[in-house]
C-alpha cells in the first residue's frame, strides 16, 4: 500500500514538470504562473532533531535526518522548506508516510487555508500576509504544515513568515519546545496571526486617505476603492478559517494530547484572530460605505454641471428669444418701407395725400402689436 501511495505521489510530480496538472485555486488565481518556478530556488532552510526541548542534531542532509530520528528516543525533527522542488516533498513523504492528498496540495499549492486530518498526522495550510509599505499592496503568502507525532514539517511557498524567528523563539524556550510538535504548530500560528497586525495597520491607513481622496474629489479613487476591497476580501479568505480551525485544535485537546498551557495559547491566538477578523469585516463595510458615499458624490457632482449646464442653455435661449423678437420688430417696419419704396407708377396710395403719414402710422401700428405679443409672452 505504501509503495502504491509512494508511486502514485511520483507521477503527480511528473504530471506537474509536465505542466499537466493545476489546482482549482491555481487556475482561478490571476497570479498564478507569475514569479519563478518552485525549482529554481527549492533549498531546505534549516533542519533539526530535537530531544528534551533543546536542539540534539543538526543534519546536513535528510537521510541523515531521518536515522538521527531513529536513534533519538522521544526526539523531534523539525524540517522547514522553501519552495521545494515536487521530488524532495516525495522523499520526505515516504520517509514520514505523509497521505498523498496532503502531499498534492503541497506540491501544488494555492490551497485554501484548512486543517486536515490524516491518521496521526494534521496537515494545516495557512496564509500569511505582509504589508508593503512602497506600493501600498498586501502580498498573501502560503505555508503548509505537516504535523505527526515526533515531526513538525514546514513547507513555506513565499517570503512570509519568516520561521527562523520561530525557530529561534522556540529554542528559546525548552520547556515550551518540549512539549512537541502541537507546541512548534502553535508557535507557527501565533507568527502568523501576529503578522496580520502591521497588514490591519496598513490597511487602516490605506482607508483613512481614500476618505480624504473622496471628500477632496481627487481623480481616481474609485479605482483604488476597487482594488483595496480585493485585498480586503482576499484577507477576510485569509484569516476567517482560522477561527474554526482553533477551535477544532481545543476542540480535540484530550484526544490528540495538547496539555493545558497550548490550550491556553491557543485561545490567546484564537483571541488576536478574532480581532483581526472583526477589524477585516470593518474594513470590508467601510470601504462599502465610502464606494457608497463616492458614487453619491460623483452622482451629485454630474447632476449640479449638467444643471449649470441647463441653466446656460436656458440663458442662452431667453437671449435667443430677446434677438428674435427685436429682429421681427425690425423687420416690420423694414417690409413696410420696401413696399413702398419700389416707386411704381401704377401703384395704390401712390399719389396720395395722406400716404406717407399711412406708412408710417402702419409700421408703428405693426412694431407696437409685435412688441406687445413678444413682451406678454416674456420675450422681451
Amino acid at each position: 500500500m505504501a509503495d502504491r501511495r509512494v508511486q502514485d505521489m511520483r507521477a503527480l510530480v511528473r504530471g506537474r514538470s509536465r505542466g499537466g496538472l493545476d489546482s482549482p485555486e491555481r487556475s482561478m488565481d490571476p497570479r498564478s504562473g507569475e514569479g519563478e518556478p518552485i525549482s529554481s530556488r527549492s533549498r531546505v532552510i534549516d533542519s533539526a532533531i530535537y530531544a528534551g526541548g533543546r536542539r540534539a542534531a543538526t543534519p546536513a542532509s535528510l537521510p541523515e535526518a531521518f536515522e538521527i530520528l531513529k536513534d533519538t528516543p522521544g526526539g523531534m525533527a523539525w524540517i522547514g522548506f522553501y519552495r521545494p522542488e515536487g521530488s524532495v516533498i516525495c522523499n520526505v513523504a515516504e520517509e514520514f508516510d505523509l497521505h498523498e492528498l496532503a502531499v498534492e496540495d503541497a506540491i501544488v499549492a494555492h490551497q485554501r487555508p484548512k486543517a486536515d486530518r490524516y491518521d496521526d498526522t494534521l496537515f494545516v495550510v495557512l496564509r500569511p500576509a505582509r504589508y508593503l509599505d512602497d506600493v501600498e499592496e498586501v502580498d498573501f503568502g502560503e505555508l503548509h504544515v505537516f504535523v505527526g507525532p515526533n515531526f513538525v514539517i514546514t513547507v513555506r511557498h513565499s517570503e512570509s513568515p519568516d520561521l527562523s524567528q520561530v525557530r529561534r523563539r522556540m529554542e528559546d524556550d525548552p520547556e515550551l519546545l518540549a512539549q512537541g510538535p502541537q507546541a512548534v504548530l502553535y508557535a507557527i500560528l501565533d507568527a502568523v496571526v501576529d503578522g496580520y497586525a502591521p497588514v490591519v495597520a496598513g490597511l487602516q491607513n490605506d482607508i483613512d486617505e481614500i476618505e480624504v481622496e473622496v471628500f477632496g474629489n481627487e481623480p481616481g479613487v474609485s479605482r483604488r476603492i476597487y482594488e483595496l476591497s480585493r485585498e480586503v476580501i482576499e484577507f477576510q479568505r485569509a484569516t476567517r478559517p482560522l477561527l474554526a480551525m482553533i477551535d477544532g485544535f481545543v476542540a480535540g485537546a484530550e484526544k490528540y494530547g495538547l496539555t493545558e498551557d497550548l490550550q491556553t495559547y491557543l485561545r490567546d491566538v484564537a483571541d488576536h484572530a478574532i480581532t483581526v477578523v472583526e477589524r477585516v469585516g470593518g474594513f470590508r463595510q467601510m470601504l462599502h460605505d465610502i464606494l457608497v458615499v463616492n458614487s453619491t458624490m460623483v452622482a451629485q457632482a454630474q447632476n449640479e454641471h449638467m444643471t449649470n449646464l441647463t441653466e446656460a442653455s436656458n440663458a442662452q435661449n431667453e437671449e435667443v428669444k430677446k434677438i428674435s423678437a427685436w429682429a421681427a420688430i425690425l423687420f416690420a417696419p423694414t417690409l413696410v418701407g420696401t413696399v413702398y419704396g419700389m416707386n411704381f407708377d401704377v401703384m395704390p396710395e401712390t399719389h396720395w395725400a395722406w400716404g406717407y403719414p399711412f406708412a408710417v402710422l402702419l409700421m408703428a401700428v405693426v412694431c407696437v402689436t409685435l412688441y406687445l405679443v413678444f413682451k406678454r409672452r416674456d420675450w422681451l
